[in-house]
């Protein structure tokens, strides 16, 4: 069954790997501090694996790798810097068309506050969400869905509404339905990368696809 874009009434969206990137170089700089301060060599593969969460839950493949998750997101966190973060990071060309979105439309990220904003304020995207929920220990991390039905909440919309969440990350699928949302999973890395398959309601490998496979009805 083909997606028919125009039949929610409001739409949620992850924001790291699902409208925007970053250049790997900076990804695999971000590790090699982190590795330097947890005294850990981290390998391209753990680093993508962490990045992008192709791995499923972040804190488990942590805890596999000898990680308190805790411990890592703290220091991971204080390493970053905002300015170095905004200046590698690019807007996916297909995420455009969110701008042209008639009905509500939210952020919900694990991108903490003092990375996300700047990276939206650079890229001159924040007139496309009504919010941004940032995920967090006191709100919940996806597949948790209460940082979705906090995003709703401030959108305004109802039990009623029909709504969809899109991300790239099988949490954003897990976070969807257990919202009670249609999922979209948008595969930017591919299966054999993340080494599964991610099933939601669509799956896309670009947002053009919703687009083409619309106008095919």
């Amino acid at each position: 069954m083909a997606m028919r874009p125009t039949a929610y009434d409001f739409w949620l969206l992850d924001l790291d790997g699902t409208l925007v990137d970053t250049e790997w170089a900076y990804t695999r700089r971000v590790f090699d501090r982190v590795g330097e301060r947890l005294d850990y060599d981290f390998s391209d593969r753990e680093a993508r694996s962490l990045w992008h969460g192709l791995v499923g839950s972040r804190d488990a493949y942590l805890e596999r790798l000898g990680f308190e998750p805790m411990e890592f997101w703290e220091t991971f966190h204080s390493v970053e810097e905002p300015a170095e973060r905004v200046e590698a990071t690019y807007l996916h060309e297909d995420a455009a068309f969110v701008a042209e979105l008639d009905v509500p439309v939210g952020v919900v990220t694990h991108s903490q506050p003092f990375l996300a904003d700047p990276v939206i304020e650079d890229l001159d995207i924040g007139d496309w969400f009504d919010t941004v929920v940032t995920c967090s220990e006191e709100l919940g991390w996806k597949p948790d869905p209460t940082p979705l039905e906090a995003a709703m909440e401030d959108l305004g919309v109802d039990s009623t509404a029909k709504g969809v969440m899109v991300g790239d990350a099988d949490t954003d699928v897990g976070a969807a339905w257990n919202a009670g949302l249609d999922a979209v999973h948008i595969e930017r890395h591919g299966a054999c990368e993340r080494g599964k398959c991610v099933l939601g309601d669509y799956r896309i490998s670009s947002f053009e696809d919703l687009w083409n496979r619309s106008a095919s009805d």
